[in-house]
Order: structure tokens, then sequence, then C-alpha cells
């Protein structure tokens, strides 16, 4: 809708301009917003305002110029003039009315648009070192980039959803090695831990399963080769475990992409070639570094690490190294149109390293979007709960599933914009009164959910039009309640232009109030009015619709019963 009274301003600029009314000038973009008065209307532009200089004309007289020349809308009601130079539009409330029967009849495809125009997007999230399970940090990670794979679904792009596996370097060697000394001591040997291991009960655990199914097989073979056998096998059994968590919060991946496979394949050897012959590496200080005009002396731009500092060939290139190669990969060699990066905060400098890559190997910057997501804090009952990852002791994300609910993990996890920290109250998740917003927009579903089941019942008897006449939705609390169901395609496109899926728990809880409030102000079941009982009952049954896609945009559930 938003987009259709930008075109009808345009229109009506550009018939002003061939009357004559208006001065030629180019018509900018034409910008809409929701008045902060509900008496103006539901869109206002500031055209007066914007091309005044242009048009060398007061604002106001510019306004009332394009009113004039507005071609006739069926869904336009009435359009008002204001000082000191904007156009209000008010919607037409027989067009409102009629809405209802649009979202009905679309259903579950409610507010599908069609801007990807089935370009390709790849969604990159979760992708956590295998060296432990998921932390709630993870799960904010793994929910914001399913629920955005989801947006751009909706948007009409053609989504791929994938999981890069930090599967080689110095992290799975350690890990690796931990591993070993953790499956020694399970089966009674002396083995003293690495100088640099993984602490926490999780490898103590697994070393136990190890020293269970394989007895001493791996004490009694050469000790590197035991380490690294070891080791895969543990990463494998990690990636299944954060399968399964994924798996509980309702999020699966087409592909689980291995960064070793970068090296094995010979596709850095190839963009590294690349990158040689463009002049873009340097040797300094006995290691390799990408020299871009973007990044200048910046210190962090290594790609290979000098032989004097770290002897082991495998662990010399740095992550960096990798994500060259990868970005190569999703570009060009698999062609996705666009790729979504989902990071922690704590990768900001990668950012413009991974950008000035692309643009030195030839590729649109444009096509890489990254977005830093900031840390979890988690409490219970007013104290907040301490670990780390590094520590060992980080709040694992399968526990707060299992305490809480997938559904509640979810949508708390995306209730702030991604750049601020979040608290995740784990007492708040559990409440169910209003005051926890997951109860309260699930409650809501659930409530239109029973009224349809009572009306059901308690018109059994009654004879109801075999159409509903919607024109019978006049009351100022339904043309609220259609109004902000034919929000949900506008949240949809920003969410997704501005790669920010915090946009749908806020439409989610104002929708529910919507509802709330209308069923308040306007009794649905009447068995005395069966024809305005028809048309609130699809009301109620277009808000169902309307809710239960804004939940599955979240990957949440839509209960019938609470």
């Amino acid at each position: 809708m938003r987009d259709r009274i930008a075109e009808l301003i345009k229109t009506a600029v550009t018939a002003a301009q061939a009357a004559n009314a208006l001065p030629g000038f180019p018509v900018p973009p034409i910008e809409l917003a929701r008045p902060k008065v509900a008496a103006h209307g539901d869109y206002s532009s500031n055209i007066g305002m914007a091309v005044a200089k242009a048009a060398k004309l007061p604002p106001l007289k510019i306004a009332e110029t394009i009113v004039a020349h507005l071609p006739a809308a069926e869904f336009v009601g009435k359009v008002d003039v204001a000082a000191p130079g904007y156009i209000n539009v008010t919607l037409s409330e027989t067009w409102l009315a009629n809405q209802v029967g649009a979202i009905v009849q679309a259903g579950p495809a409610w507010a599908n648009l069609s801007i990807g125009q089935s370009l390709d997007v790849q969604v990159e999230h979760g992708s956590a070192n295998p060296t432990g399970p998921l932390t709630i940090g993870s799960g904010r990670n793994v929910v914001i980039g399913d629920t955005l794979a989801n947006l751009f679904e909706a948007c009409g792009y053609q989504v791929h959803r994938e999981y890069y596996v930090n599967d080689v370097g110095s992290k799975v060697r350690k890990f690796g090695a931990t591993l070993y000394a953790r499956y020694a001591q399970a089966l009674g040997l002396d083995e003293l831990l690495p100088s640099e291991f993984y602490p926490g009960d999780f490898l103590i655990e697994m070393g136990k399963d190890f020293a269970r199914e394989f007895g001493d097989k791996y004490v009694n073979v050469p000790r590197d080769e035991a380490l690294q056998t070891l080791g895969e096998i543990g990463t494998q059994r990690v990636l299944e475990h954060v399968k399964q968590t994924c798996e509980k919060l309702n999020i699966h991946y087409h592909n689980w992409y291995s960064e070793r496979s970068l090296y094995d394949s010979g596709l850095f050897a190839r963009v590294y070639k690349m990158l040689e012959e463009k002049g873009m590496l340097v040797e300094k200080d006995g290691a390799i570094w990408f020299a871009s005009p973007e990044l200048g002396e910046d210190n962090d731009a290594v790609i290979i690490r000098s032989a004097q500092i770290i002897p082991n060939p495998e662990d010399r290139p740095t992550y960096f190294a990798s994500d060259i190669a990868y970005v190569w990969d999703k570009l060009v060699l698999r062609g996705f149109d666009k790729a979504v990066y989902v990071w922690g905060a704590d990768h900001h400098g990668d950012k413009p390293r991974v950008l000035a890559a692309a643009k030195a190997l030839g590729l649109d910057p444009k096509r890489v979007g990254i977005l830093l997501y900031q840390l979890v804090t988690v409490m219970k009952d007013g104290v907040e709960q301490r670990g780390s990852k590094s520590a060992g002791n980080a709040v694992a994300l399968h526990d707060v599933i299992e305490d809480v609910g997938a559904d509640a993990v979810r949508f708390m996890l995306l209730t702030r914009t991604i750049d601020s920290k979040l608290l995740f109250d784990l007492t708040l998740a559990k409440e169910h009164s209003d005051k926890n917003p997951v109860y309260y927009v699930q409650y809501a579903h659930a409530r239109i959910a029973s009224i349809l089941r009572l009306a059901a019942e308690r018109l059994a008897s009654v004879t109801l039009p075999s159409e509903p006449d919607l024109q019978l939705l006049t009351h100022p609390a339904e043309f609220a309640l259609i109004r902000k169901m034919l929000e949900l395609p506008v949240v949809i496109d920003q969410a997704v232009r501005d790669l920010a899926p915090h946009h749908l728990t806020y439409y989610a809880q104002d929708l529910g109030s919507a509802f709330s409030q209308f069923y308040r102000d306007c009794k649905v079941v009447d068995a005395d009015a069966p024809a305005l009982s028809a048309a609130r009952l699809q009301l109620c049954y277009a808000a169902k619709i309307t809710l239960a896609r804004t939940l599955a945009l979240m990957g949440m559930s839509a209960p019938e019963a609470m």
C-alpha cells in the first residue's frame, strides 16, 4: 500500500508538470511515513518541502497542486494538505473492510512479496567453533539468521541456509589434544592436559564416552594419529549435538560447509594466486599481508602468519584467509546473488576486510551483507547467570531450550535490535502473564481460536449469511485491527531491507493488542445479530491468519489453545 500511494503521488507530480501547474524538475523518491496522530490519516508525504527548492514555490502550494492532480484510486478515502506542505492520505473504509476477505483468501501466503524476484540469497549463520555445545550467544546468531532466511523467502528470494564449520587450524588441534587427554584419563591413565586445553564438563563426558566405546584402542596407536582421529570423531559428535539443538529450535540448514574443504579442494590456493597477480599481497615480517587501499596499514590484514611464529603450516592461514576463499566460493563458484553473514560483535574488524577482499577480487561489495549482533546476558530470578565459552561454563543453548521452551527462546532472542546487548530473563520467559511478550502473542492466537470454536457451538442453530458482508465492519476498533493487519507486508519489507528481524516481535505485540481492543469493544458472537457476527468472525479469522503468519516468520508455533 505504501508503494501504491507513493506511485499515485509521483503520477500526480508528473501530471502537474505536464499541465504546467508545476515547473519541470526531477521527481525524487516519494517518502511516506505513518502520522503520529491518527486524525492525520494513514500515510503522510513531505513532498511539498522536498521539492520546494527545485520548484521555487511554497511547499504548501506544491502540495495543493499535487493533490489537485492526484488520480482516483479505490483504496484512497480522503486526501488532505497540511502546513507547511504535507500530503495526508486516509485509506477508504470500504476498501479497508474488503481487505479482510483478501487476507482470508491468501491464507498462509498472506503478506508474501515479490521484491526478491527469485534472486538467490545465501544466509550463513551459526558457524560456531565445533568444540562444544552452542551457547546462548550462538543461539542469538542462529535465531537471527533463520528468521532472516524466513523473511527473505517471504519476499520472493530463493534462500540457501548454511552453517560454516570451523574444522581447521589450531583450535581444532587444541580440541583434539584436550579430548585425547580426557579419553586417556577416563581409562585410568596418568595423562596430563596439554598446556592449552578446553575446560568444561562437556569434554570430560565425551572422553568417558570414548573410553566406553573404543576401550584402549587409541592409546595403542601413534599419538599423532590418535589426536587427529579422536579430534575428527569429536568434532562430528559436537556437530551432531549442534544439529539436535538447532532442530529443537526449528532451525534446519541446506548445507554444513567445511572450512577445511577450502584448502583441501585447492580453492584457497587459486584465490591466493589471483590476489598475488593483482599485486594485492605483500610480504612483511615473514608473514603475507592483504594490501588493500580500503584497509590501509591494517595490522590485522594478515593472510598467512610467519613461519617463525607459527611453525605448523596448517595453522598459519588466518580466519581472514578462509574468508577470502569463502566469499569467492559463495558469489562466483556457487553464484549466489547476495551473501548474508551473521557474526558476533567481536568480529567487527573482519567486516571491512571481507568487503575489501570481495572488491579486490572484482566482486561488488554490495552483494555482501554482514550483520554484527551484540552479546546476550542471561538472568534468572534477578541474578545474572555468568559464564563464558572459553572458561567452559557458558550458558548452554540446549539447557535454556529445556528450561523455557523453543518458542520463548526464539522470541526473546529477537526482541532487541542486533546492535544492542540483549537481556534474556529466564523467569519472565516462563511467566504466564501479559508481562511475558511470548505468552501475550501466542495467547492472542489461542484466544482467537477459542472464539471461533465458541462461535461454532453457540451459532450452530443460527442461519449465517453464505458470504459475510464485510461492509458491516464500521467500528473504529475494527478498522484499527484491519490497519494493523495490513502493516505486515510493510514490516516484512522493512525487516529485509534493513536486515532487522526484531521488527517482527514489536509488530506481533501490537497486533495482539489491536485484537484485544477489538474484542473488548465489539461483541463477536451474537445470535441476535447473525450478519454482524459473520462479518466479525471473518475479521477474527483474518487476524488469526496474520498472527500465525507472523509467528511462522519467527519460527514459532501458533497454539490453538493455552
